[in-house]
């Protein structure tokens, strides 16, 4: 296992998280009325504050040198919570159900973005895609763009002297971290990247990763390595030479379109809607059963403006999670509906005998946790002490 994929795998992460509020946020930002905000309108400054806080904390220089360390991978349990924190250290909050489908939302893009990339190296390029992007987010905020910019040169720092071998390793180890999640996306079924059991369908077709040959062609060689002959075979794909090598610096064409913000579109009156991967101009016939992505996985957002206090506001990702919330304060069902009670005689072995299976479950579960709850717990304290901006 590779002891360098936890920065990786936060900044994606991390970077995914950041895509989808902004877009959120940016889709009900109309007005620089502060005074709109009772009515559940609120300004774009609350949407730079929000992405300067999280940003600001998520790049800070003691937190980015903690995550820096050689180290093994979080477990997804340990790396929800450090993303649930921060996502709140700004005046935005989420519940608990809204930021398990985030999660799971932000993990699938990385996914496909992994089986894409063309050659391990290119984790790099994916991670930089999400970094410019993010930079964009604060270019505005001259302090907290230049720990987006420090970070990023760390960054380079640590990966532009490892080998190919390596780079391997740290792709397995994100294989690993991300197998057995199969979870259905509504923009990539709609687009047939995705089938409907949750796997990802891969081309066989498009540009070789740079300094690679089109396959089709095999080549025989001699004791002394000298080239004897070639012979030729279908490789089955449509591919093609690539353009040019990517920039692996600060600054520059990643060539690769991996990470970058497929939220990004101007959403000018279309609070709801979300751009499709593929670009197509003829209408699709399965608009209106084909829920867009965050339309399926997000709701509204919300004011609480509470008197005396600072205005927060909380984004409810799941039209589920406002109804129940509203089903929890309604005090339970319906009393017109007739109650059937059911009695059943207590065996008292089975119950002995369950009662001494589940003490086990529970022992071997509070071992595990207490071994990997301490992974996680100087940096979430550390996040405790950094707070928002």
């Amino acid at each position: 296992m590779s002891m360098r994929t936890l920065p990786l795998v936060f900044i994606n992460l991390g970077g995914e998280m950041l895509y989808i509020l902004d877009q959120r946020l940016h889709a009900h930002s109309t007005s620089e009325d502060k005074s709109e905000k009772a009515a559940g309108v609120w300004s774009e400054n609350d949407r730079k504050r929000v992405m300067n806080d999280i940003v600001g904390t998520m790049f800070s220089q003691a937190f980015m040198d903690e995550i820096l360390k050689p180290q093994l991978l979080y477990s997804h349990r340990t790396m929800k919570v450090v993303l649930t924190r921060l996502a709140h250290v700004s005046i935005m909050k989420l519940n608990a159900v809204s930021m398990e489908k985030l999660y799971e939302l932000m993990l699938m893009a990385f996914k496909y973005q992994v089986f894409l990339c063309p050659r391990p190296k290119d984790l790099l390029l994916i991670s930089y895609n999400h970094i410019d992007t993010i930079r964009g987010f604060v270019k505005d905020t001259p302090a907290v763009l230049n720990k987006v910019d420090e970070t990023h040169r760390k960054i380079i720092e640590i990966y532009s002297s490892m080998t190919a071998g390596e780079f391997q390793l740290l792709r397995q180890t994100l294989l690993t971290f991300l197998q057995d999640t199969h979870i259905c996306v509504s923009i990539f079924l709609k687009n047939k990247i995705q089938n409907p059991n949750g796997r990802f369908a891969l081309s066989t077709s498009g540009p070789v990763p740079h300094g690679m040959d089109v396959p089709g062609v095999i080549r025989i060689f001699d004791r002394k390595g000298r080239e004897m002959r070639q012979r030729r075979f279908a490789s089955g794909g449509s591919y093609s030479h690539p353009t040019k090598d990517a920039s692996f610096g600060l600054h520059g064409d990643r060539v690769i379109k991996l990470g970058v913000n497929m939220y990004n579109v101007n959403l000018r009156g279309e609070s709801s809607k979300v751009p499709s991967v593929k670009m197509d101009a003829s209408p699709n016939p399965l608009a209106k059963e084909e829920l867009n992505l965050l339309a399926c996985l997000m709701g509204t957002v919300e004011i609480e403006n509470a008197s005396g206090c600072e205005t927060g506001f909380q984004i409810n990702l799941l039209a589920s999670a406002q109804e129940e919330e509203e089903g929890g304060a309604s005090g339970g069902a319906d009393e017109s509906f007739e109650v059937i009670n059911i009695q059943a005689l207590k065996d008292e072995h089975s119950t002995t005998q369950l009662a001494q299976i589940a003490k086990l479950f529970v022992e071997q579960e509070e071992t595990s946790n207490n071994v990997n709850s301490n992974k996680g717990d100087d940096l979430l304290a550390m996040m405790d002490d950094l707070g928002p901006l």
